[in-house]
């Protein structure tokens, strides 16, 4: 196989011209105590079983507690979460500090605010490079209309213009 030689800063660079969605991924880490985390690697894998996936670092802070969850719930954030999705990326804080909270399957903390919302079941774990792919089965589902948050280029936005395509 023939490469071209490039840097990490320069694939990063690349891999942020593709605009991505904006999610907090939610469990129950030890003690039933919440853990949550911003991601914009989530995607949809396959319709029929229903699965999601998305990845984390396997040098993450939260990848112990959450690769030892069996349930996780993916919340899709509307484009007036900016602050969310910032208090679920920093560091050393309490992330739940002022989120209003409910219970849903299997004990998740799940956000009341959200775009989409996904309650999985772990249904495989990839180990791909310096990431964890985390693959789960939806269980339940729910989404309310708005705008979603996007990432594009190392920055937030949530300016769309749909227009029907056909796909």
């Amino acid at each position: 196989m023939t490469q071209v030689s490039f840097d990490s800063q320069d694939f990063r660079r690349a891999l942020g011209r593709f605009a991505t969605g904006v999610a907090v991924v939610t469990a129950r880490g030890s003690g039933s105590v919440p853990i949550g985390m911003t991601c914009n690697s989530f995607t949809s894998l396959s319709l029929e079983p229903p699965l999601v996936q998305w990845s984390i670092a396997n040098n993450s802070r939260n990848y112990a507690p959450m690769c030892a969850a069996t349930h996780f719930a993916v919340h899709v954030l509307d484009a007036g979460q900016r602050e969310l999705c910032r208090q679920f990326s920093a560091r050393d804080i309490d992330r739940f500090a002022n989120v209003s909270l409910e219970t849903g399957l299997h004990g998740l903390p799940l956000l009341q605010d959200y775009h989409a919302r996904f309650e999985c079941e772990v249904y495989a774990r990839h180990e791909a490079g310096d990431h964890t792919i985390v693959v789960g089965r939806v269980l339940r589902l729910s989404h309310n209309e708005g705008e979603p948050l996007i990432f594009y280029c190392g920055a937030l936005f949530h300016a769309l213009s749909p227009e029907p395509t056909g796909i």
